[in-house]
């Protein structure tokens, strides 16, 4: 990439790190509209699951894919191709008539975003070298953050008007981002090879149904299935779990996966989707060992503490947005000022210090969440956690690409992408679990303690469960079953409270990982001459 001014480059990475923030947005702001959307096109209960999560899993489906891609095509003309195709196929989920179109659309939708996230850490990654490179990370990690919290706000204040301007708010955006990169920002360098097919069908597959079963594990059942799979009018309703067959595919077509791309490496002639290689480096292997941790407990708060600040609360869909605001000024000021502190501190330091304050944030937040949670020491807890977000979610990017050497950016990008998504996936799998877990159990003891019989309280339990807390509602409306909605209410704190310290353990062992990276790794460029 050619050298540029200054203010070109902080500009065209201002414009990359919203198209980042659009497509994290995208990931949260479902979850707050799906009842508009049930009540608009009347989907099924597994139709919402499809539209909520199918974004998720073909977007780490196809990150490698799409990092091999960044190297042979440039990344800008990647990340700009994926940009274009975000704002049409927004277009076609804003205008979609009925539930199967819009899940076309947000499988599209997640096909453009894989090719948006790996390209923009390339981007990046060629753009800003030394001092300049870690104070991009920051902008661009804290982007990161803030975009996850700011999802559920934007759609609340959206459903308000209607669940169709959380997609079509996506296009004056998509132009606005097209013109920065394209303008402000010099073509990439492209590598010559070709595309390793065999090797890009197994780790679509692959990367896939691993992200597919840790979405789904819940739903559908670990081992046995627990409820029908639809796809296409077919059924998957006794036996072993859909989940389960998935990761055992998985495994094995991963398995296949790496055992190739390390033959190609070897062999020459074809060359590898994925550089094996690349993991000889100390800082790439051991960065991302952490990003998968740090992505483990970091965000799968974040698909249940909405839910409590609902249905325990009972906040609306906008106050439970603005409740979250916090962690997003936690992150800016993170990123903001992570440009003094970079003369002082590594970016492995600052890595360290963003995990030892999320660790302190959620600790607050597990000590205080309660049926009658007061909003200033949640907004307190999520403030020192979004601050912590906002180093150690950047910063760890710097970390794991400081050593990658320039013609295998796009390949470093996209495993590092890949390794933060299924970070993410698996947290939420992990958290939301836990979450469920206990609320179901402890409602379940509440019940039975309070005299009521078992077949009552069994129905009473699966209602709140089934309904992720909206039965909350309903309930203590009722003088009849009154009872029953606060004893869910404190079963669900209960929840909150044990996802958050599960949080904290996955944080601390983060926080161990970086043990192994070496700090005179994390403050160079790229050095080797040879993945």
């Amino acid at each position: 990439m050619t050298a540029q001014s200054p203010p070109r480059r902080w500009l065209g990475l201002i414009a990359v790190t919203l198209g980042v923030a659009l497509i994290v947005v995208d990931t949260t702001i479902v979850n707050v509209i799906v009842p508009s959307i049930v009540g608009d096109l009347g989907v099924s209960s597994g139709e919402v699951q499809w539209v909520q999560e199918s974004y998720a899993i073909v977007l780490a489906a196809l990150l490698l894919l799409v990092g091999r891609l960044a190297d042979l095509l440039g990344a800008r003309r990647v990340f700009l191709a994926g940009v274009v195709m975000f704002g049409v196929t927004s277009v076609f989920a804003a205008l979609a008539p009925t539930g199967g179109l819009l899940i076309l659309a947000r499988f599209l939708q997640g096909v453009a975003a894989a090719m948006i996230l790996p390209t923009s850490l390339a981007l990046v990654n060629a753009t800003f070298t030394g001092r300049e490179r870690g104070r991009a990370f920051a902008v661009w990690g804290s982007t990161i953050g803030a975009a996850a919290a700011v999802g559920p706000l934007l759609g609340g204040a959206l459903a308000e008007i209607s669940w169709r301007w959380a997609f079509g708010i996506n296009i004056p955006l998509v132009v606005l981002i097209f013109l920065g990169v394209r303008t402000l920002l010099a073509p990439s360098p492209r590598t010559s090879g070709r595309i390793d097919l065999p090797g890009a069908v197994l780790s679509v597959v692959g990367l896939g149904l691993l992200a597919f079963a840790l979405v789904e594990g819940r739903t559908y059942g670990w081992v046995t299935t627990v409820h029908p799979l639809d796809v296409a009018g077919l059924s998957w309703d006794r036996g072993p779990s859909p989940v389960l067959v998935s990761l055992l595919v998985s495994a094995v077509a991963l398995l296949v996966f790496v055992r190739r791309q390390a033959a190609l490496g070897r062999g020459g002639g074809t060359q590898p989707l994925m550089d094996v290689r690349l993991f000889s480096i100390g800082s790439f292997r051991n960065g991302n060992v952490a990003t998968v941790l740090i992505g483990l407990g970091e965000f799968g708060i974040m698909a249940v503490l909405p839910l409590w600040l609902q249905f325990t609360l009972g906040y609306s869909a906008l106050q439970a947005g603005l409740a979250l605001v916090p962690l997003a000024l936690g992150s800016f000021v993170a990123s903001g000022a992570s440009f003094g502190m970079a003369s002082a501190l590594s970016p492995l330091a600052l890595v360290r210090l963003g995990l030892a304050l999320e660790v302190v944030g959620l600790t607050g937040l597990g000590l205080i969440a309660t049926s009658d949670s007061a909003w200033w020491p949640i907004s307190l807890a999520l403030l020192v956690y979004g601050v912590g977000v906002g180093f150690a979610s950047a910063q760890v990017t710097n970390v794991v690409l400081a050593d990658v050497p320039a013609d295998s950016a796009g390949q470093g990008a996209g495993i590092q992408s890949a390794a933060r998504e299924l970070g993410f996936a698996l947290g939420i799998a992990v958290l939301t679990t836990a979450f469920f877990s206990v609320l179901g159990t402890a409602l379940h003891q509440r019940l039975v303690a309070s005299g009521m019989r078992e077949s009552l309280s069994d129905q009473h339990t699966a209602a709140v469960t089934d309904s992720a807390g909206a039965a909350i509602a309903p309930l203590a409306a009722d003088p009849r079953t009154a009872a029953v909605a606060e004893a869910a209410q404190a079963a669900m704190s209960q929840g909150l409270s044990m996802a958050a310290w599960l949080a904290v353990g996955l944080l601390v062992l983060a926080l161990a990982a970086t043990a192994a990276i070496r700090p005179s790794t994390a403050t160079t460029g790229p050095t080797l001459t040879h993945a």
